[in-house]
């Protein structure tokens, strides 16, 4: 057993068991009284002499793209070293050089491939590149091989036609001679001078000119008839005043420049003024007292209204042919200025109702507002469908300046900053600062992420421009220098997306209020951009709400129901 286990322990290299056997030798030289025995030495891996080479050659990499020695015949086709993996299948074990499979190298030519190509898409058969071509048979082809036995294999460079021959030119003289000499801007033998239209030709040009002088008469036509007609028994009170005079016997101080110190929401309906057959458009109250109210519309009717008192019809415009789309009071309030889809700007007295003069450039106005300075009320601007804003002068009907920056049609105009500048938005999502007669924008916004902002108000402190913006938000920038947007002032909940429904602010700048698509009238709180109240106020869109300048909670909504109201 002992010698057993010795024998296990000096399994091993020779060197250690001939080291260990070394020990085992001198124990038992120290202890004399152990049996003695002897011990088998075990060599696992003895040295063994080779008679003959057992590798012959050299080994190659079959994955070698080059050699860079001559190797023999025997050595390029030996087979690989090592055991076969037996479990790849067939296919994994076939040789490959990509992932799919193996590869053959080849080359064609690019003209044989596109002649062959062309030759295919053309007679639907062509050579087949798996057999050698130097053989042409019908076996060659592929595809219609009746066709290439027909066409005797010809490809299409083969089988093109012919080029016609080129038309003559005649003969150009001499190029000493400059009077005669043609060159190569002689005609041909068989070219006409004259293209003479047939009879029917002529016919139907003659109907098209006819046309278009007729069409011509009627847009210089265009303009409709003034005429006007007054709903109320007497214009003048007995005292000779007429309507446009500011009452004083209605409870408030209409001529006082100062706001109401505080405004409350409005929260019933208190008056509907209905006349208008078709949706309103926009409204406007005379300027500083708002005694009055100015209603344009889509029946192409102007109407002026009483805002106190019995709240009458006192007035009605008519002069557009078509839609009117917006108006604007001079300082005064004597005269007002009507912006039509007939592309007319008409200029109307107040008090008569007369049309005093007319201006068109043939192109629609959207938007139009007199320059509020006192010395410049005989000019105004109007943003037009050709992406101009145009500046006229009232005293001459002429066109005295174009802005023409913007890259869509212009559709509104505010002044800031005491009347020097003025800032215009547009349908191609911008906003522009202009200097008042500088036909150059000196600030242009446009964000990739702004939106079209069809309405626009300056608030009544002056510093504050609200922006109906076409993403269900209004927006304020900045009126003074910078013209920033104010990120914190965002005023939202309402739907809007689609219309120009106007914004504006309360005297006293505590709320901003706003109709929607919905018909509903929106107020917010200024400071904290809440949402404070909503009202029904219109079956269909309500399109624009005004804050009476001298009232604490009136508020006056007009909407495409055709109605206009007032709110306390």
């Amino acid at each position: 057993m002992a010698a057993s286990v010795s024998s296990l322990v000096s399994y091993g290299s020779d060197s250690d068991s001939e080291n260990e056997s070394e020990s085992v030798t001198g124990a038992e030289k120290v202890t004399p009284s152990a049996p003695t025995m002897s011990v088998a030495v075990l060599n696992s891996a003895p040295e063994v002499a080779v008679k003959e080479s057992v590798e012959t050659g050299t080994h190659l990499d079959p994955s070698l793209k080059e050699v860079t020695y001559n190797p023999t015949f025997e050595t390029m086709f030996a087979p690989e070293f090592g055991p076969v993996n037996p479990f790849k299948s067939q296919q994994m074990a076939a040789p490959r050089n990509m992932l799919s499979g193996y590869a053959e190298p080849a080359h064609v030519n690019d003209f044989m491939f596109e002649q062959q190509r062309r030759t295919f898409s053309t007679y639907g058969y062509a050579l087949d590149p798996s057999v050698d071509t130097h053989q042409a048979s019908s076996n060659t082809y592929i595809g219609a091989v009746d066709e290439a036995e027909k066409n005797k294999g010809l490809t299409v460079f083969e089988t093109g036609h012919k080029k016609s021959e080129k038309r003559k030119k005649l003969k150009g003289g001499d190029a000493g001679e400059i009077d005669n000499f043609l060159g190569p801007w002689a005609k041909y033998v068989d070219e006409k001078d004259v293209a003479k239209p047939s009879e029917d030709e002529q016919k139907e040009l003659d109907e098209i000119t006819a046309k278009r002088q007729k069409k011509g008469r009627n847009e210089e036509d265009a303009p409709a008839d003034e005429k006007t007609i007054l709903h109320v028994k007497d214009m003048y009170d007995y005292q000779g005043r007429s309507y446009l005079h500011v009452p004083q016997d209605v409870g408030i101080n209409l001529r006082s420049a100062d706001a109401p110190d505080k405004c409350y929401l409005p929260k019933k309906q208190i008056h509907v003024w209905s006349g208008h057959t078709k949706g309103v458009s926009a409204i406007r109250l005379f300027p500083n007292s708002g005694h009055l109210l100015l209603s344009c519309s889509m029946d192409c009717k102007i109407k002026l209204w009483e805002v106190y008192g019995e709240r009458r019809c006192i007035r009605t415009f008519i002069g557009h042919s078509k839609a009117v789309r917006d108006i604007c009071f001079n300082n005064t309030g004597t005269q007002f200025l009507s912006a039509a889809y007939d592309r007319y700007l008409k200029l109307w007295d107040s008090e008569t109702g007369q049309c005093i003069s007319r201006f068109t450039n043939r192109k629609v106005p959207y938007c139009v507002k007199f320059n509020p300075d006192e010395d410049k009320q005989n000019l105004f601007v109007a943003g037009m469908s050709d992406k101009k804003i145009v500046q006229w002068d009232i005293r001459t009907g002429e066109v005295v300046q174009e802005y023409d920056r913007h890259l869509g049609a212009v559709n509104t105009i505010t002044f800031v900053d005491e009347n020097r500048r003025f800032v215009s938005t547009s349908d191609d999502k911008s906003l522009r600062v202009w200097e008042w007669d500088i036909p150059v924008d000196f600030k242009y916004i446009a964000e990739p992420s702004m939106h079209s902002m069809p309405a626009v108000t300056l608030s009544p402190n002056g510093k504050w421009l609200a922006c109906q913006s076409m993403d269900n938000q209004i927006l304020i920038f900045g009126a003074q220098n910078r013209f920033r947007l104010n990120k914190k002032k965002v005023f939202k909940g309402h739907m809007v997306a689609g219309y120009a429904c106007q914004v504006d602010f309360s005297p006293d700048m505590s709320y901003v209020v706003s109709g929607d698509a919905d018909g509903k009238l929106n107020i917010w709180d200024w400071k904290t951009t809440k949402l404070y109240h909503r009202i029904k106020a219109h079956d269909k869109v309500c399109i624009s709400a005004l804050w009476h300048p001298h009232e604490t909670s009136k508020v006056i909504t007009c909407g495409w129901d055709g109605q206009i109201k007032l709110w306390d």
